[in-house]
């Protein structure tokens, strides 16, 4: 991993004290938020979000409709802030996430669906914010300022809250168990060497891969590529990777590929080897590979965990990746921590 003592490489080696400090802290919100909504009993999700807290909600999305059998719709904030349009909503839950909780366009939507009937939970790292007062529950993130542009304990910290109140919703107590264990995984998670991957991502494009919660995973890794090592990526679902956009792939191309120990993982696995017979340079967190490399991965008590480590070793690698290649991790250019769109 890199030498330079970066803002984001602290915050990545503070991830598993923030997901401790909210399991610490973080209980009677949850649970009173997971009693309202099986007091709701909804027919379905929504989600509001943008960026990496959007994301998160991928992730969610495919949590809830595994778990509970409970479909998500991811709603554009736009048709709020835009368009005016007031979305009917009795009858739902709205999971509105995000870092700062300050968007416009984000308290807009969530306030349109509260008052069009929807339960709505806000998953925020400032409980003091504009999106927390709009929000008729609010899970605090706690974890702690985060001061590089590019989120990532607030990521990790939205993934466990949310996955943990899915989790008080359904009772699973396997997967409460699993969620409370997370800390010390995370801290190895955040040590894995990855600098087998970070070597090929040399030139201008890669590919990240995933499918179900990997796919959300790997969304957010090739939004941390673009913007923290100024190279284009772009995230595929392994299950679409071979049709069309296999096309570009040539000698040496980098692919990440994520897989979780789940019903997607060979699958997954014969995606990446089909890639690295094309030549691609192809790393997957599975060890059903045969063509591709087998990348270091911390396995965690629940397939559906398994993923938040898998960012975590990401976030290390691609801080290393940025630091090598000159550039400041902390500060990408163009960007800002807040972004408020309307």
């Amino acid at each position: 991993m890199s030498e330079k003592n970066s803002k984001m490489r602290q915050e990545i080696l503070e991830i598993p004290d923030a997901v401790d400090r909210l399991l610490s802290t973080g209980a009677d919100n949850i649970r009173a938020a997971a009693q309202s909504v099986r007091d709701a009993d909804p027919r379905f999700l929504i989600s509001v979000a943008r960026g990496s807290s959007d994301h998160a909600c991928s992730y969610l999305k495919y949590a809830s409709e595994l778990l509970l059998g409970l479909p998500v719709a991811s709603v554009g904030p736009s048709v709020s802030s835009i368009y005016g349009v007031d979305l009917r909503a009795k009858g739902s839950v709205c999971l509105s996430i995000s870092q700062s909780g300050q968007s416009p366009d984000i308290v807009g939507l969530t306030g349109s669906l509260r008052n069009s009937g929807a339960l709505t939970i806000a998953v925020t790292n400032n409980s003091e914010s504009r999106l927390a007062d709009v929000a008729d529950a609010v899970l605090p993130l706690h974890a702690g300022p985060e001061l590089s542009v590019a989120a990532t304990k607030t990521f990790v910290t939205s993934l466990v809250s949310g996955l943990w109140l899915l989790a008080e919703v359904k009772e699973d107590a396997e997967l409460i168990g699993a969620i409370q264990s997370l800390p010390e995984y995370l801290a190895r998670a955040a040590q894995c060497d990855w600098s087998s991957a970070a070597e090929t991502i040399s030139g201008r494009s890669l590919f990240t891969l995933g499918r179900g919660p990997s796919y959300a995973i790997s969304d957010e890794a090739a939004l941390k590529i673009k913007e923290t090592c100024q190279i284009h990526a772009e995230s595929y679902s392994a299950a679409e990777v071979l049709h069309g956009p296999v096309s570009i792939v040539e000698e040496g191309f980098p692919v990440i590929s994520f897989a979780a120990n789940d019903a997607a993982e060979q699958a997954t696995a014969d995606a990446a080897d089909a890639l690295a017979e094309k030549g691609a340079a192809v790393f997957a967190t599975t060890t059903k590979v045969t063509r591709a490399q087998a990348l270091p991965v911390v396995r965690t008590d629940h397939w559906i965990t398994d993923p938040i480590t898998a960012i975590t070793s990401f976030y290390s690698m691609v801080e290393a990746v940025a630091s090598a290649r000159g550039i400041d991790p902390d500060a990408p250019r163009h960007l800002k921590k807040v972004t408020e769109t309307v």
